[in-house]
């Protein structure tokens, strides 16, 4: 086969398997599981052989004409260039753990046909981003993970808390995408195409008319799928979908997709330096505010979801001063290592019954219960706090060095001004991570107290696939020197100065973060904690469901617990209260737009109901009245007819006489 072809088969598999599990789930539930992991894992292994293939070499394009327009045509087309083929075999493989891991973790799920055949057409969107050559081809793609996401964030609808986050997710997302979808079409019409190597080309040649309005909108979109400030309050919610759920969404699709279309589409954005700057900004303020806001969750998932967006904003801050290869190779790394960290977490909130970090705290031997996820676990957070050598520090060190090097002058993409926005807000966010990585793992699994509860063994399914992430983890940024080929031949190299810098920082702030534990541990002891829900033959996806609800019902919030012994709460002193609520940034938005459009809506509701609802019954009236009227003149009698015939015929006889005698008289 040639290499185009596989690559049509890459996001094919998955979308075959996901109709298939539709159609067979309830005849053949048998065929379900088979369905869901097969198709991934040949996508997975055709993804490697294409990127093989393709080997960081010239760019592969394929196309043919989809529909004519009139105008603008739109091509199914593909573009493999060395950024479109690795991320590809990184949304394969974290998607086939996912689906493995998924037949234990819902094992017993009624509904897991469904939901496998949703990760699954969640999975083709994304290699359907990653593979286009067409700009209203990828928007496909990106608009069908955006209905995943609300079916799969919302899986455990009969909670409120799934359902509120479905709902958030979606709107939020759909904020951003309507400015997306203006500036894709103001995109088309100064550039005449909606192919991406025709767009390209015609911004190398000064055909772009209006950069700073086209790439402002097109951010507002990146911000809504990608979870960046201001944009970004969907994305803790988002854990109260399963966890498997959270580490597709966080790994490798839904929050990748924007970071990866701004890097496909950098040269765009490049024309305008504003718009490099205000990129800039946001990806400072994503990566400080949400490093904050980590250090003060009591939730496993929401720590880990805050994370996330810090590490999008690393993603955002390469991109804001020109270096595409270091965000893709940070998306790559970060996509690994988080989803380790999600996996592990789903395993450790089924050892322990319970999502809260207070709780695990006064918990002995939870590590001992679990030494496949404390191990992979110790090691993804080792990686998330960049230390080396895991793959953390180098696709994180060639995000400062791009930033240095702007800063300093010595690359020109960019505004010196973005350069040293992110690489200040870089290594700020380097502190905060160590910080709240630390905390995570002292208050998961160094806890003190009674023996945690005894679940058995965990499933090889979810263990299993703990470590065949853990591999890329490790060793991916070992990679470094040979593997800048696909990454546009540039060098991924950390540099000296920042690489010490950085881990230095690092190093203080989880130093600090554990002197901190050492002082308030022996709280701990004194205050105990409830929301731990320990049902030993439960299956995993059960003791999350009721996990989320007794945080609430114990804590009164999702994210946060009253816990004195809690090192975060003494390291952020009056800060943890607004760092526990997100900085209050969704209450903002309730007083801001929520309640003037609920308000809004209760006004066109008045008046639809007392106003115009007025004239239409009024209308009716008068019609049925007259209607009565008439029929009472329909006696059904002849005579009475003809009697009313002659009357009226006398009338407009004696009409017309008078009629022509004032007519002759004048």
């Amino acid at each position: 086969m040639t290499t185009t072809t596989l690559a049509v088969l890459v996001p094919l598999l998955p979308f075959l398997g996901a109709a298939a599990g539709l159609l067979l789930g309830r005849s053949a539930p048998g065929f379900v599981r088979p369905l869901a992991v097969l198709p991934s894992l040949a996508s997975l292994v055709i993804a490697a052989v294409v990127a093989g293939r393709q080997g960081g070499g010239p760019a592969i394009d394929a196309a043919t004409q989809l529909t004519p327009t009139g105008s603008v045509p739109i091509d199914l087309a593909l573009h493999l260039d060395g950024f479109a083929v690795l991320v590809a075999v990184l949304v394969g493989l974290v998607a086939s753990c996912v689906q493995i891991y998924s037949t234990a973790y819902l094992r017993d799920d009624p509904r897991y046909p469904s939901y496998a055949a949703l990760v699954s057409l969640f999975t083709s969107a994304m290699l359907l981003v990653v593979y286009s050559g067409d700009l209203m081809v990828l928007l496909v793609g990106w608009e069908i993970m955006g209905i995943c996401s609300y079916f799969l964030v919302g899986h455990y609808w009969e909670t409120p808390e799934a359902r509120a986050a479905s709902l958030k997710a979606f709107l939020v997302t759909k904020l951003g995408d309507v400015p997306f979808l203006i500036g894709l079409f103001a995109l088309a019409a100064d550039t005449g195409t909606f192919r991406i190597t025709g767009i390209l080309g015609s911004v190398a040649h000064g055909g772009l008319d209006h950069p700073t309005v086209i790439a402002l909108l097109l951010l507002a979109g990146v911000a809504g799928k990608s979870a960046q400030f201001p944009l970004h309050t969907w994305l803790p919610d988002a854990m109260a979908g399963p966890t498997p759920v959270s580490a597709l969404i966080h790994a490798a699709t839904m929050v990748a997709a924007g970071i990866y279309f701004v890097a496909r589409l950098l040269p765009v954005f490049a024309e305008s330096g504003a718009a490099l700057v205000v990129l800039a900004v946001m990806a400072a303020v994503t990566m400080i505010g949400s490093g904050l806001a980590a250090l003060a969750q009591d939730d496993i998932k929401r720590v880990l979801a805050y994370s996330t967006i810090g590490q999008l904003g690393y993603m955002s801050g390469a991109l804001a001063v020109g270096d595409r290869g270091a965000a893709v190779f940070h998306l790559i790394s970060h996509g690994a290592f988080k989803a380790v960290l999600f996996l592990a977490a789903g395993v450790v909130i089924h050892a322990a019954g319970t999502n809260s970090l207070a709780a695990m705290s006064r918990m002995g031997g939870l590590a001992k219960r679990i030494p496949d996820a404390y191990w992979t676990m110790t090691v993804a957070l080792l990686a998330l706090a960049a230390i080396p050598p895991f793959a953390g520090f180098f696709s994180k060190e060639a995000v400062l060095v791009a930033a240095e090097h702007t800063a300093l002058g010595d690359r020109h993409v960019a505004p010196a001004a973005a350069g040293w926005t992110v690489l200040v807000a870089g290594l700020l966010a380097a502190v905060l991570t160590a910080a709240y990585a630390t905390r995570l793992w002292l208050l998961a699994f160094r806890g003190r107290g009674a023996e945690a509860p005894d679940h058995g063994r965990q499933p090889v399914a979810m263990t299993s696939v703990l470590w065949v992430l853990a591999v890329p983890t490790m060793a991916f940024g070992l990679t470094v020197g040979v593997i800048t080929d696909w990454f546009d031949g540039h060098s991924l190299t950390p540099s000296l100065t920042t690489a010490v810098l950085s881990t230095g920082v690092g190093l203080v702030g989880g130093l600090v973060t554990y002197g901190a534990w050492r002082h308030t541990t022996a709280l701990a002891a004194r205050t105990p904690m409830g929301s731990v829900v320990a049902h030993p033959d439960a299956e995993p996806a059960l003791v999350e469901i009721e996990a989320l609800e007794s945080h609430t019902a114990a804590y009164g919030t999702a994210g946060d617990a009253p816990d004195p012994a809690d090192p975060g709460r003494l390291l952020l002193g009056p800060l943890h209260r607004h760092a526990a609520t997100g900085f209050h940034l969704d209450a903002l938005y309730a007083a801001l737009f929520v309640r003037p459009v609920q308000a809004a809506a209760s006004l066109v509701r008045f008046l639809d109901r007392e106003v115009v609802e007025t004239y239409v019954r009024g209308s009716a009236t008068g019609t049925r009245l007259l209607g009565t009227a008439v029929r009472r003149a329909q006696t059904g009698n002849v005579q009475t007819y003809l009697s009313a015939l002659l009357a009226g015929s006398l009338v407009l006889a004696v009409a017309a006489v008078v009629f022509a005698n004032v007519n002759a008289g004048s």
